[in-house]
């Protein structure tokens, strides 16, 4: 018998709250993106392999999605608006070809059968990547590979974007400001979030929406933010608790079986993902080419995925921010709101065919 399944759930908690905080701060010390949520997640697959029988409650979990919702709607700002007007044919054109390759390595993937079902096509999403992970578990796709798939996607996109950066232009020793666990809260605009989580979180499950305690904040939180009627305030110590509680939640899933095909499945998944990468470094150069945007504008804005660090990077940079952040957003957004139905269209055309009846003599 696996040693933790030996700990009473107590324990095993105990354990999980402790790896977790290990692991996150090492991230952290490395300047890795997501380290937040990674580590977390890398300590319940720790735990989850070892035995634990520990399971993340549903109505947390719930409120986790509620929190990221509104996290991404803060991102909408009046000046990513007034980019995205100026130039939104040009936005479309790119996102929806950023979506179309991915969506062809997703079909690939699958077609390939280098991971089940509809998990290549979700786990190949150009950015996104814990809504990427919520939605694909409400749609029955197997949210540990996805997982996988869409995080190592977000380290190698941060890991190149972050090598042009340096390589383009210097950026000193730039690099994520230190975190405020505990800053001073505005106690209108917290309040005000807490009700759009709250409310958005319940009216998404009881809608049975996929993904709903997620969606229907971010989609709604988006309006009220760009239209000034509401500020978002979250925390650090709020949004670390829900990154952890994401992280244990697909942690948690992983067995021994989950991790081998992981393992067998790692160079088709990284010859995906240099393949997305490289296609936007092409996107990017025909925005040099045509609009005369400078080099590292054009790769940062274009670049598939890890928003957050992309806007550290650029943050440092001398590049145009609203442009990248622009670009960006417009990504994500679509991201998430195609998502679905891109996997089940592609889904579709990649079920094998039904065997042929035998004929009754």
């Amino acid at each position: 018998m696996p040693v933790l399944a030996k700990l009473p759930r107590a324990g095993q908690w105990a354990a999980l709250l402790a790896v977790s905080a290990a692991i996150a701060a090492l991230l952290e010390a490395a300047a890795l993106p997501a380290a937040l949520l990674l580590g977390p997640m890398v300590a319940g697959i720790l735990v989850g392999v070892g035995g634990g029988t520990i399971r993340v409650p549903r109505k947390p979990y719930f409120g986790a999605q509620a929190i990221i919702g509104c996290l991404i709607a803060g991102a909408i700002t009046p000046s990513i608006v007034v980019s995205f007007l100026q130039d939104w044919p040009l936005f479309l054109a790119i996102v929806l070809s950023t979506l179309l390759a991915s969506s062809v390595l997703g079909w690939m993937m699958s077609r390939w059968q280098v991971v089940p079902g509809t998990t290549g096509v979700w786990g190949s999403s150009p950015g996104a990547a814990t809504a990427m992970v919520l939605m694909a578990e409400a749609f029955g796709a197997d949210a540990r590979l996805v997982a996988f798939m869409q995080y190592l996607r977000v380290v190698c996109v941060a890991t190149t974007a972050s090598l042009i950066a340096r390589f383009w232009v210097d950026t000193g020793d730039a690099g994520p400001a230190a975190i405020v666990w505990f800053p001073p809260i505005d106690a209108g605009p917290f309040a005000a979030t807490l009700v759009l989580a709250g409310l958005g979180a319940a009216v998404g499950w009881r809608l049975r929406i996929p993904a709903g305690p997620m969606l229907v904040p971010m989609v709604v939180g988006a309006v009220l933010h760009s239209l000034g009627l509401i500020e978002i305030e979250l925390p650090e110590w709020l949004l670390a608790a829900a990154y952890a509680l994401i992280g244990w939640n697909i942690g948690l899933g992983f067995t021994r079986s989950v991790l081998l095909h992981a393992a067998r499945a790692l160079l088709q998944i990284l010859l995906s993902i240099v393949a997305l990468i490289a296609f936007c470094g092409g996107l990017a150069f025909v925005l040099v080419r045509t609009l005369g945007v400078d080099p590292l504008t054009a790769y940062l804005a274009t670049s598939p995925g890890g928003m957050d660090s992309i806007a550290i990077i650029a943050a440092s940079s001398d590049v145009d921010l609203p442009f990248v952040m622009a670009l960006q957003t417009v990504r994500f957004f679509l991201v998430v709101l195609l998502g679905p139905a891109v996997a089940r269209f592609i889904a579709r055309r990649t079920q094998p065919p039904h065997p042929p009846r035998p004929r009754r003599p």
